[in-house]
């Protein structure tokens, strides 16, 4: 093979000079070199090991929790009740579910005045709200007509800021949802130009906490035209509660770390977890019951369903300018509405539920109770 002499001043030696140390330099410092990249990459190696070991052991462990009952590392409350659950269910008067009158007049004058107070959401189960009426939670069922002026006059009879935002109202919400200071009242109107099922509650920051603490119901809007006639007419208010603690030994409180990761203890009908299966709601066979459904939330949506028969009209969304017929669940968003027809010719205990069943297992479900049956429900 033949070889090229590099030019002097790159080679180590000519044939004028004597050899020196410096290519041994080079060879010496080469050798260092690459045992260092040997090092590095030994060294990545094992970072990576570690990493993935890290990465498992972690999901290993959020299997173990999950399979604890715990979501996300917060401790669940559900399920956790008094001791004589059965029996303070059955004591305690289920909230009225039945539509109210259309008050008369050209102006319905609301007037709420909020409360700090203490409720029972579950048997046992104590929880600290903010009360929109001092009647606990939901806020009272407003029912008018499309085209009656709504006067609203809130007054703040609690410790820190609150206000009412009406999904009903087409107004300005820096004028008619703005605060009221602790101790202020004010009042302002608007038109219910838009027939529905709408919710309302308080708008102040944190919303996510006040709706969260029982600041939120209902308001029914008939159309001008009224609807298809209907023998009972039933309002159903969707919501969930996040504890910072069981609630039987002191009042729980909200814990918010769980609100914003939507990991709920409980999930209601009306503020109080299954109270429609201890009181089931009555309906004659052949009798049409319609029912009005808000998800307040503040986060879950209701999945709404009745096990046992089929919806003969549904008004997704509130929208009454079409009804979709033969219809087996529809999702009512959390913050909207929606309105349900159904007519059972049978006797017998039929499930009302959010089919969103973690929901329902944790008390979004009641009872329909159609004639006199026999027996009780397998739901």
């Amino acid at each position: 093979m033949t070889s090229y002499p590099a030019p002097a001043r790159y080679g180590t030696s000519s044939p004028d000079r004597k050899p020196d140390s410096s290519g041994v330099g080079v060879r010496i410092l080469a050798l260092f070199l690459g045992i260092a990249v040997a090092i590095l990459a030994v060294t990545a190696v094992v970072l990576v090991k570690t990493a993935d070991d890290a990465r498992d052991e972690a999901a290993l462990a959020a299997g173990s929790s999950a399979q604890n009952g715990s979501s996300s590392g917060f401790q669940s409350f559900a399920g956790k009740m008094g001791g004589n659950a059965e029996e303070l269910a059955l004591a305690r008067p289920a909230t009225p579910a039945e539509l109210p009158p259309i008050p008369v007049g050209d102006v319905v004058k609301v007037k709420l005045t909020v409360k700090d107070q203490i409720v029972e959401i579950a048997p046992g189960v104590k929880y600290r709200i903010w009360s929109f009426a001092g009647t606990g939670v939901p806020g009272p069922v407003i029912h008018v007509r499309e085209g009656q002026i709504v006067e609203v006059t809130i007054t703040n009879g609690g410790s820190i800021p609150h206000s009412i935002d009406f999904h009903a109202a087409r107004i300005a919400p820096n004028e008619a949802f703005r605060d009221a200071m602790p101790g202020e009242s004010f009042t302002y109107r608007f038109v219910a130009s838009d027939p529905g099922v709408f919710m309302y509650h308080c708008g102040t920051k944190p919303v996510l906490a006040h709706i969260a603490n029982g600041m939120y119901g209902a308001i029914v809007v008939d159309p001008a035209k009224p609807l298809p006639k209907a023998d009972r007419e039933y309002v159903l208010v969707g919501s969930e509660f996040y504890l910072d603690r069981s609630g039987v030994d002191e009042p729980a409180n909200l814990d918010m770390t769980k609100s914003r990761a939507v990991t709920p203890d409980w999930a209601t009908f009306n503020g109080y977890a299954s109270q429609y299966v201890t009181h089931p709601l009555p309906a004659k066979p052949g009798e049409t019951v319609r029912f009005y459904v808000v998800a307040a939330g503040p986060s879950v949506d209701v999945r709404f369903h009745i096990v046992g028969t089929i919806f003969d009209r549904a008004w997704p969304n509130q929208d009454l300018s079409r009804f979709q017929t033969g219809v087996q669940t529809v999702a009512v968003p959390a913050g909207g509405g929606a309105i349900f027809d159904v007519k059972i010719d049978d006797p017998g205990l039929y499930p009302i539920v959010n089919h969103a069943f973690a929901y329902a297992d944790l008390g979004q479900v009641g009872l329909l109770k159609v004639g006199n049956p026999k027996g009780g429900s397998t739901h």
